[in-house]
């Protein structure tokens, strides 16, 4: 594991490389607009997919390296990807853009612009909670690119059946009883464990699916 700063005009991002030893594509995922790196979908991928030929960048926003707390505006945001993904996807490896929740709309806006060959979406927040009304499915739904939405059943920023009709190459993984950050509840029938081996198995299928 190693990691570089990348500057952007929004400030310095910061990638924690995970690579696969013999690698066959690349993963970029950001985080979520609350959180960072460490979000359990993310640390699942990050372990799991490069035994499977997948090395996986996890890409810090400038405003987190800077150490605030709250993510900017959506513009800001996709400023300060962009230039990272572009420095990733580089003569090399197929690269694959997502993230999570605000970082699955960043990847689904700028992918199609930075050289990648399709999109993870997790959690992507459809809608604010309780709103409905007020859906991002346009994001999504043009994003120019396969892209692969894995979403819990209980996700309040919009579960599996709010979602449209997909585009042909779009793909949409349900993962049952989990919530916005695929936390199961301790009554649940299915463990936490059992839905991050369902989230790292179909990333890991649709990425090579797509080579």
């Amino acid at each position: 594991m190693t990691t570089e700063l990348v500057p952007t005009p929004a400030g310095d991002a910061r990638i924690t490389h995970r690579p696969a030893a013999a690698p066959k594509a690349l993963l970029a995922l950001g985080h979520g607009a609350g959180g960072g790196i460490g979000a359990r979908d993310l640390v699942a991928l990050a372990e799991a997919l490069p035994p499977r030929g997948i090395s996986v960048a996890l890409v810090e926003q400038p405003w987190r390296v800077a150490g605030k707390r709250l993510g900017p505006a959506p513009k800001t945001l996709d400023t300060g990807w962009t230039p990272v993904a572009e420095r990733l996807s580089g003569p090399g490896l197929p690269l694959v853009v997502g993230g999570r929740s605000a970082g699955a709309r960043v990847a689904c806006r700028t992918g199609a612009a930075t050289g990648a060959v399709g999109v993870v979406a997790l959690a992507f927040p459809l809608h604010p909670p309780g709103k409905p009304e007020k859906s991002r499915a346009e994001e999504l739904l043009e994003s120019g690119l396969p892209t692969l939405v894995v979403q819990s059943a209980a996700d309040p920023f919009g579960g599996p059946a709010e979602f449209p009709a997909l585009p042909a190459g779009h793909e949409l993984v349900a993962v049952p009883y989990g919530n916005h950050g695929f936390e199961v509840p301790k009554r649940a029938p299915v463990g936490q464990d059992a839905v991050l081996e369902l989230i790292t198995a179909a990333v890991g299928d649709w990425v090579l699916g797509l080579l």
